[in-house]
Formats: structure tokens, C-alpha cells, sequence
């Protein structure tokens, strides 16, 4: 039988990973917009102009591959939110439709990994931002108090927020847009004269391997980072709501702030070398460092929050999946689970490890590449399906989808081993440690060629794992949907 149960109105939300009942799905497609924006319409975004421009490319091709990759990657987010509406449940048990009940917890383990590091490294941001806009106005930033006090402060609200649940961090994701995006205008307004228009324009074009990475990066850090939790955020709208609006609102809500922030940010690195590098070691923190001392209280505040913001999101869906791969145990405390671990990973890095960025930026590319290959599985089962999905079915491993779809589960691993071979560790001396990456480069040039860089791997395992699925499985699907 499905599970099913009213979330009701109070405080905290008691749903977990059961289907929403009729009575609950009361959203509309363009109240999407609200906890997309939110979360990335943080100054964050203006670091990814820098992290662009260390592929070498020109400010033109930065821009181009900017748009392109943020647009597609949340517009492939849209894609998945539609089977929330579909199936009223939480992205990773509508996967089994394509994975099998017990066969999505191979891609349900990579997503939850996924979830924590990337709510940890906002969490990690916050407590640096602090210590560097404290030392800004003249105070002790790198003060043991205060990184600790920092640290019990953005752990308890990201904490807070996911515990209480979807109705509760929808309202706190429509205040914030306000707040975040009017002190976002405030600091482009502050720093735009620090462009250089003539350092802008001098820079010269780069090859065409150094361009598809740079591509492969936005795509990977912006839309490809949130498609695991995309249905989450859908679960709530109404069946007769429309598919496209749906990919519409979330594509809009997604993008539209990054667009603008990441211009803004190439613009501002490529005027100042200096706040290039170092924006490597504090993303949002060294953005500080180009404002008026008046304004860094409300510039910090805003920071955090809007980086609080994203890891609400994330840590409230690694909760559900956590749920999803058969913890029975409730939602509220599952999300407090997420919590302790987003909050020791943080102490360590803030306390003991000498360097973060480069170590996490490899391990988000090592599961970025099977996180790929299951949007891509899942991207075509959803476009393959007509009909809503069979509720008792995604809670019984004797049901229409079965226990183990061994065609998805073998597609996602052969995908990703090839995949991987087409990647390469960017950060080889801060993390040796993923240096069996890049098997297969030989093909291309080898490790020291240029296109050694360009993560192929990434596109490689979304495109062939969609191609694989939506023809290998076309029949299966439509038996399923005859049963």
C-alpha cells in the first residue's frame, strides 16, 4: 500500500517521504519561483564569474557558457520536478519507478552524499564570510569564539528551518527573496566601480576544450547541483497542473539571479587579479573586501542567510532521501541527523583541514558524474511516461516496477566508470587521493592535453545514460503503464 498522510497545518511538517494526499496539494506552479530564487540569488553566484575565468576563456565566451549552462541545468531541474507533480512524492522514491524499490538506493546513497557536501560547504561559506567581514571592521576574525559561535549560529538555523519542513521554509524562502535580492542590488550598485572595462576586454579567447569545461562547471555547480531534490519541491502541486509550467517556473526561478550575479562576478575578476585569487580561498568573504565598511554588517547578515537559505533546501531533501533508502524513523529527525554530520563536517573544516575548496571541488566532480547518469535515466523515464505513477507501487518491491531494474542500475554504473575516465582531479595536491580519475584521456589527448579539463565524463554519462534509457526501456515503461 502507498503511504499516505496529511501534512497538515502545524508548525512542524510531519509528511516524510509518503504520498501527499489530494487535500495537501494545494501549490501552484509559480509558487516554484520562491524557493528556487531564494536560494540562488546569493552573492555566492558572483565567486563562479572567478571560478569561469580560471578556465582561461575570454569575457565573452565566460558569459555565453554562463547563460547557457545555468539556463539548461535548471531547465533539466524542471524536467524532474515534473514527476513530483505526478507522483506527490519525494524525487528519490520516484526514481524507483526507474530503478526498482530496492534497486534506487544505488543512485539514493550518491544523492545523499551529494546533499550533505554541498549543504556543508554553504554551511562552511557562511562561518568563513563571518570571519573575514569581522576582520574587515577591525575585529579578531579568525577568533576561536567567534568561529564557533559563527558556527553553533548557522547550524541551528539551517537545522531549524529543515525540521519544520516544506510550509515553513516556503514562507522563509519568500521573505528572503526580498531581503537577499535588495542587498544583492545594494552591493552591485557599491562595487561597480570597481570594473575595469579595459581589463575586461583585454582578455583573450580561450581554446575550445577550456570553454566546454568552464560549461561543464556552471552546469555542474548551479542546476546539475539541485536536480537530486528537484520533485521535492513540486510534490505539493496539483495533478492538473501543467508540465510546462512547472519546468517554466523552476527554470525561471532557478536562473534568473545567477545570470545576473555571475556577469557581475566576471566582471569584477577580471578587473582585479587579486580579488580573483582570492575569492579561491574565501568565495564570499573576499567579496567583502571591496565594500564600504558601513554596509558590511547588513552585506553579512544578508550573506548568511542567503547561504543558510540554499542549505535549508538541501539539508531538508537529504533528509527525505535518507528516509527513502529504508531509515524508518521520522522526517523532523532525519533532518536533525543531517544536521550533526553538516555540523561536525563543518567544525573540522573551519578548525583542523588547511584547505576545503579544492578537496570538495573533486569530490563534487567525482559524484557529479553518476549524479549525471541518474538525471539522465530519469529524465527520459519521465518523458517516456503518460500516465501519473502507481502510488502503491513505489512502496511494494512486488509491484508494477518491480525490486531492481538491472537495465537503469547497470546503465548508471557502466556510464559512470567510462565517465570518470573522462574526468580529471583538478586539485591533484590537495586531494591525491582522487587521482585514479582520467582512465580513459589517452583518447583525447592524454592528462596534459587540453581537453584534459573539460570533464567530458560529466556530459558524457547524462547524454549516453538518457539515450540508453529512453530506447532500452521504452517497452518496459509502457508495459508498466498497462499493467
Amino acid at each position: 500500500m502507498s503511504e499516505k498522510i496529511a501534512a497538515g497545518p502545524g508548525l512542524i511538517e510531519r509528511a516524510g517521504i509518503e504520498v501527499i494526499p489530494e487535500s495537501e496539494r494545494t501549490a501552484k506552479p509559480r509558487d516554484l519561483f520562491w524557493p528556487w530564487f531564494a536560494a540562488n540569488v546569493s552573492v555566492f553566484g558572483m565567486s563562479y564569474g572567478s571560478f569561469v575565468l580560471g578556465f582561461g576563456i575570454s569575457f565573452w565566451q565566460a558569459t555565453i557558457v554562463s547563460i547557457i549552462g545555468i539556463v539548461v541545468s535548471f531547465l533539466l531541474c524542471g524536467l524532474i520536478a515534473i514527476a513530483g507533480k505526478r507522483g506527490s512524492a519525494p524525487t528519490m522514491v520516484l526514481s524507483r519507478a526507474a530503478f526498482g524499490v530496492h534497486g534506487q538506493k544505488v543512485p539514493g546513497i550518491v544523492s545523499w552524499l551529494t546533499s550533505i557536501g554541498w549543504e556543508t560547504f554553504l554551511a562552511i561559506l557562511a562561518v568563513l564570510a563571518t570571519a573575514t567581514v569581522i576582520t574587515q571592521l577591525g575585529g579578531d576574525g579568525e577568533s576561536i569564539a567567534l568561529k564557533i559561535t559563527a558556527t553553533i549560529i548557522v547550524a541551528t538555523l539551517i537545522v531549524a528551518a529543515s525540521v519544520l519542513g516544506y510550509h515553513t521554509i516556503m514562507k522563509m524562502q519568500s521573505v528572503l527573496t526580498w531581503i537577499t535580492g535588495a542587498v544583492t542590488i545594494l552591493y552591485v550598485i557599491l562595487a561597480f566601480s570597481h570594473i575595469d572595462f579595459t581589463a575586461v576586454m583585454a582578455l583573450p579567447n580561450g581554446s575550445l576544450a577550456h570553454t566546454i569545461g568552464a560549461l561543464v562547471m556552471v552546469m555542474t555547480g548551479f542546476g546539475l547541483g539541485w536536480i537530486n531534490i528537484a520533485a521535492d519541491w513540486s510534490r505539493y502541486q496539483k495533478r492538473t497542473a501543467s508540465d510546462g509550467a512547472i519546468v517554466a517556473w523552476n527554470t525561471i526561478g532557478g536562473s534568473i539571479a545567477p545570470i545576473i550575479l555571475v556577469i557581475f562576478g566576471l566582471l569584477l575578476g577580471a578587473s582585479d587579479e587579486d580579488l580573483l585569487n582570492a575569492i579561491a580561498g574565501d568565495p564570499v568573504g573576499a567579496l567583502a573586501t571591496i565594500l564600504p565598511i558601513w554596509v558590511l554588517i547588513p552585506f553579512l547578515l544578508t550573506a548568511v542567510l542567503a547561504l543558510v537559505s540554499g542549505a535549508v533546501l538541501g539539508i531538508y531533501s537529504s533528509g527525505l532521501t535518507l528516509l527513502s533508502l529504508g531509515i524508518r524513523i521520522p522526517r523532523p529527525s532525519a533532518a536533525a541527523i543531517d544536521g550533526v554530520i553538516l555540523t561536525i563536517g563543518t567544525i573540522f573544516v573551519v578548525f583542523f583541514a588547511t584547505d576545503f575548496l579544492g578537496p570538495f571541488q573533486s569530490f563534487l566532480i567525482t559524484l557529479g558524474v553518476p549524479l549525471a547518469s541518474w538525471a539522465g535515466i530519469l529524465i527520459a523515464d519521465i518523458l517516456r511516461r503518460k500516465k501519473d505513477y502507481d502510488e502503491d507501487a513505489l512502496f511494494d518491491a512486488k509491484g508494477r516496477y518491480g525490486a531492481w531494474d538491472w537495465t537503469s542500475i547497470i546503465t548508471m554504473v557502466v556510464t559512470s566508470v567510462i565517465g570518470w575516465g573522462l574526468v580529471i582531479n583538478n586539485f591533484a595536491e590537495d586531494a591525491a587521493w582522487n587521482n585514479w580519475q582520467g582512465y580513459l584521456l589517452f583518447i583525447v589527448g592524454g592528462k596534459d592535453g587540453d581537453w584534459a579539463y573539460a570533464n567530458l565524463g560529466v556530459f558524457f554519462a547524462l547524454v549516453l545514460s538518457f539515450l540508453v534509457t529512453y530506447f532500452a526501456r521504452a517497452g518496459k515503461i509502457r508495459r508498466q503503464e498497462q499493467a
